[in-house]
């Protein structure tokens, strides 16, 4: 790897937090822009890594299939790898409430586009919400019993929609350790997630909620990604975990990591 250079790309687009590691050693820790190491950062749709990951734990538990059909013909999966012929939109301020999402016009075939979104985390949200009545819990609730807190991640704040809901594809605010708290948990556990991590043919490059490796990057990347320069990177091959902040700009993902790996 090469930092120096990663590092150096990183810092000329609105730096906030770069934080590198590999299996429990940190190669590379820096704060910028009056950012601090205790100061939480909104993932934006970085979120949406949270739900691939929960959703084969709850497969795991027999809550819920991958592909099984739930809605206007699309499965959980085409929900989670956004081909489930949902329209563009939800993103940002725009996020529907459940039930707004649940009534959304189907435009394309399931499977047969890629369409990048936030409706389709909406929807799987609703559903989601149903099979988890009998545990008297929301998604994030879910999430935070069977995923964040056994592992010592702390999410500093979530959005709340006008409903009293907490949306699935934005809205999770966490410092930088924390996110790379979740990157380690998710590299170590790479093989029981393997679903998350299986691209479509709508889309080679995008799994359930994470972005997979582009050229020239080390086989096995997968990382995820939120507005204005917001990444987590994951090698698991190489135990490496790599966060970054940054507050807008034109940070791109495949420069930083061609800097990285030195391609």
């Amino acid at each position: 790897m090469n930092i120096e250079a990663a590092a150096n790309y990183h810092e000329r687009h609105k730096p906030q937090a770069l934080i590198l590691r590999c299996g429990n050693r940190t190669l590379f820790e820096r704060y910028d822009g009056g950012f601090s190491a205790a100061g939480a950062h909104a993932l934006y749709s970085g979120t949406k890594s949270f739900w691939g990951v929960t959703a084969v734990l709850a497969q795991r538990e027999r809550l819920l299939s991958l592909d099984e059909t739930v809605w206007q013909g699309a499965t959980i999966r085409e929900l989670l790898n956004l081909t489930a012929g949902v329209p563009f939109g939800g993103l940002g301020s725009a996020v529907p409430t459940y039930e707004k999402a649940l009534a959304s016009e189907r435009r394309a075939a399931p499977g047969s586009r890629f369409t990048y979104g936030g409706i389709p985390l909406q929807i799987f949200g609703a559903i989601f919400s149903e099979r988890l009545k009998p545990l008297h819990m929301t998604p994030h609730e879910y999430l935070h019993a069977r995923v964040l807190d056994p592992n010592g991640i702390a999410v500093a704040s979530w959005r709340t929609l006008k409903d009293g809901t907490q949306p699935l594809p934005t809205g999770a605010s966490l410092t930088a350790e924390n996110w790379a708290r979740y990157g380690s948990y998710v590299s170590q556990s790479a093989g029981e997630f393997a679903e998350c991590f299986k691209g479509s043919l709508a889309n080679p490059r995008y799994g359930l909620g994470w972005w997979l490796a582009p050229p020239a990057s080390p086989a096995g990347l997968f990382y995820a990604s939120g507005s204005g320069g917001q990444a987590m990177y994951v090698v698991p091959s190489q135990e490496l975990v790599a966060v970054r902040f940054g507050n807008g700009g034109s940070f791109n993902h495949e420069v930083f990591l061609k800097r990285l790996f030195g391609a």
